[in-house]
Parts: structure tokens; C-alpha cells; sequence
């Protein structure tokens, strides 16, 4: 089955490669990728883009360029330094790792251990009725919802690239179109999905963009930032 994923090199078409440069590569070795590395062995199919990463610092969407059994090469939206204690979540699983290089808003990361790549795989196959859930951020901040003309402030618990879970709402609004506005971000057309104990889970009509969820982020984490300092001060 693994066998069957492998990518092989003759018969390559502009396309293929074209798809295999915008989507993250499985190498078949247990080195940490790196920018400029050609390799000669066999790849496997794209398969995860974006993932989670934590650290002292908070969390931070990460964009998977090139993952192998030993580590990743991936883009960052907040900087990293050489020797960072991270850990990386794909789909729930979180890997302990450490910063190994830097170069340009990209990072190479080293697992503690080596992983499986055959269970990643297995794991994230696509079943019926099945969507991969993107990787969700834990935040705190306000957001303003809109459910046909009565609006809602509410607190935000996560986000991610297609949707969040905010408190409190009501049970009517289960399965009704919405409006959301998260501080700083564009206002976002979504749908109520589920409802539970006043919390609920609010799909996006059409998901962020990694570079713009990056992006507020990355402010988020600056703000907080210069809060802490100056309580130090």
C-alpha cells in the first residue's frame, strides 16, 4: 500500500511538477529537509500543508514544505531562533521537536524521535463523509456575529483556517448563515454547524488564507509582546 504512493520519475509531467512545488513533499529518509537539498530517492504524494506549532511563545500556523520520518522544512509566519523546544501538531498528534535551522521566514525542524510515516499517512486517508480538520490555534479575544439582524459579541475559544468556536450563542442558531468580525480581521460569512452548552462551532463559507491568518496572528503575538514588557517596565 505504502508502495503505491510513491511518485516515480519518468513519465513527469509540467503539471506534476508544478503541483509537487505548491504542496508539501514526503521524502522517504529520516534527515531534516533543507531549502536547497535536491533529492535523488523517490517521493511520496503531497498530503498535509499547513500545520500547528508551540512554543514558549505561544502557537503559530505553520506551512509544510517538505516533511520526512526525521523532521520538517517549513514556512513561519513569526520567527524562530536555533534551538527553540517546539512541538508540531498534525491532526491532534503533537510531535516534540527542536529548531535546527533558520533561513528567511523558513525553518528546519528536528523530531525527537523518528515518526511513521505510513501511520501519518493512514491516518489522514480520506474517508466517506470524512474532512480532515485544520489545525485549530487557541485564542482569546472578542468577535461580533451577525444572525440576520440580531448581533452577538461573543468570546472566541479557537480559531482555524475554516472556522472557530465562540461562547455565548443561542440553540436557534444552529444551521443559520452568519456574519463574523474577529477584531482585527475582515468580516467572514460563515454557518453555525453544532451547539453545546452555549458554545458553538461556526464554519467558514470559504476558508483564510494561511498568509492572512498568519498575518493577525503575528500581530496578536506582538501586542502581547509589548503588554508583557511593559508590565515589566
Amino acid at each position: 500500500m505504502f508502495g503505491a504512493l510513491i511518485r516515480r520519475k519518468p513519465g513527469r509531467s509540467p503539471d506534476a511538477d508544478h503541483a509537487a512545488f505548491e504542496s508539501t513533499v514526503f521524502s522517504l529518509t529520516t534527515a531534516v529537509p533543507r531549502p536547497a537539498e535536491r533529492r535523488g530517492d523517490d517521493r511520496v504524494l503531497p498530503t498535509y500543508r499547513v500545520a500547528k506549532l508551540r512554543s514558549d511563545v505561544g502557537e503559530q500556523l505553520i506551512r509544510v514544505r517538505n516533511l520526512s520520518a526525521g523532521g520538517l522544512m517549513a514556512e513561519v509566519g513569526q520567527p524562530c531562533t536555533v534551538g527553540d523546544r517546539v512541538a508540531v501538531e498534525f491532526s491532534g498528534q503533537n510531535i516534540p521537536s527542536t529548531i535546527v535551522w533558520t533561513r528567511e521566514g523558513t525553518v528546519g525542524i528536528k523530531f525527537d524521535g523518528n515518526v511513521d510515516l505510513g501511520e501519518l499517512l493512514a491516518g489522514r486517508k480520506p474517508r466517506h463523509g470524512f474532512r480532515p480538520r485544520p489545525p485549530r490555534l487557541e485564542v482569546q479575544c472578542k468577535a461580533s456575529i451577525r444572525v440576520g439582524k440580531v448581533y452577538y459579541t461573543v468570546d472566541v475559544h479557537d480559531i482555524s483556517l475554516g472556522g472557530l468556536k465562540v461562547e455565548p450563542i443561542e440553540e436557534y442558531c444552529v444551521g443559520k448563515d452568519v456574519v463574523v468580525v474577529v477584531e482585527s480581521l475582515r468580516p467572514v460569512k460563515g454557518q453555525v454547524r453544532w451547539f453545546a452548552d452555549r458554545r458553538a462551532g461556526i464554519v467558514f463559507n470559504q476558508p483564510l488564507s494561511f498568509d492572512e491568518l498568519a498575518e493577525w496572528v503575528g500581530k496578536r503575538l506582538e501586542l502581547a509582546s509589548l503588554k508583557a514588557s511593559y508590565k515589566v517596565d
